[in-house]
């Protein structure tokens, strides 16, 4: 079933109509456009044809002829600024930009365009800016450098308003709520969301990752860098391991989403759905970026060796590293309670160490373990 008016096949079913001769025929609603329409049976060829419900029939011609040179003139609109992104993006193409850049930066031209504004004069880019209330000083901050380079591009310079973003302390779970949304999540994804914890990986580098990067006889995975950063190798645990295994496919790449952005959208819905089941909101706040944060903090409150959690991170600059001094002592101090296990052998201490656990004392031949709550 279409919508009779935008040809949109996202039709609600929305109760039933009464017909002259008594017969009854199914009433639709578009959620695209928002017609409500019904089909109705035409006693001659026994066809159905759509008809609009709760419309006067009169000056329709003319309410027709408006809608539809209002339509061609948003669609002439719509295209205009379609064209000034796609070109804007295939410029920075040439240039060698990331494919996350260009679509980011992509976006905020056609953003500024679908508010009104006029590209080729920064006075109303500006006027524009300051109208919006609910953008973040973060997002107008990102759209003034879009907007620069998109200048630099038409060999054109403007006086940038100041948009500086206001430095925010990440926010670092629990392992647990780690550990339980990484169970709760699907196969897939848990698999994902247990690399990003234990390898740091950004989310693009991971969804990157193909099997010729993965070797589960040594249990190392290659992680290609972005951003400029430097390339790594790690050493996985088993269970991360039997995970790989079972997502074992003919497809060149580990993961197979179409791309991050369908990642993110599965990942919300999921993660949505593990908070409410387990009613801790806190986990809604977490984000691919969040293992990472996570994941460097924990390494510095454990060795307090930055230069060696720079090179796990791949950081060049150890400036982008040192946030993690801070977070470490805040976790620290916040944190004052252990999980405390024994081993008996060499494989349960094994098994310990490899789960996260610091090793204590020795108390009548017993190793004692313990790792932060």
């Amino acid at each position: 079933m279409r919508c009779s008016s935008c040809g949109s096949k996202k039709v609600w079913k929305d109760g039933t109509r009464h017909l002259e001769n008594g017969e009854k025929t199914q009433r639709y609603l578009c959620r695209k456009c928002g017609l409500r329409f019904s089909e109705r049976k035409n006693t001659t060829n026994q066809s159905y044809s759509s008809r609009q419900v709760c419309v006067p029939t009169k000056n329709l011609a003319g309410i027709i002829a408006l809608e539809t040179t209002m339509e061609k003139g948003k669609k002439a609109e719509t295209g205009a600024a379609q064209e000034i992104a796609i070109n804007f993006a295939w410029k920075l193409k040439k240039e060698g930009y990331a494919e996350s850049t260009i679509k980011d930066y992509g976006y905020c031209i056609a953003y500024l365009l679908k508010k009104g504004a006029n590209l080729l004069d920064p006075e109303t880019v500006k006027e524009v800016m300051a109208r919006q209330q609910t953008w973040s000083t973060a997002r107008k901050a990102n759209i003034v450098k879009a907007y620069t380079l998109w200048l630099k591009t038409q060999n054109l310079d403007w006086s940038a308003p100041r948009y500086r973003p206001i430095a925010k302390l990440p926010f670092i779970p629990l392992e647990k709520e780690l550990d339980d949304l990484i169970a709760g999540c699907s196969r897939q994804m848990s698999a994902f969301l247990q690399l990003l914890k234990e390898t740091a990986a950004r989310c693009g580098e991971a969804h990157n990752l193909r099997w010729t990067d993965v070797d589960l006889v040594q249990k190392t995975v290659n992680i290609t860098p972005e951003k400029h950063s430097e390339p790594r190798v790690f050493k996985i645990s088993d269970a991360l391991a039997s995970m790989l295994v079972r997502l074992q496919n003919n497809t060149p790449k580990v993961f197979t989403y179409k791309n991050t952005f369908y990642l993110r959208k599965t990942f919300a819905k999921q993660r949505k759905r593990i908070a409410h089941k387990l009613g801790n909101p806190r986990i809604l706040r977490i984000h691919f970026h969040t293992f990472r944060h996570w994941k460097a903090t924990m390494l510095y409150h454990q060795t307090k060796d930055i230069l060696y959690v720079m090179r796990f991170l791949g950081h060049k600059n150890i400036k982008n590293t040192l946030i993690y001094v801070q977070l470490a002592e805040m976790v620290s101090k916040g944190e004052n309670e252990y999980i405390c296990k024994v081993a008996e052998n060499i494989e349960q201490a094994k098994q310990l160490v490899e789960a996260g656990f610091d090793y204590v004392t020795e108390i009548n031949e017993t190793k004692i373990f313990r790792k932060r709550k």
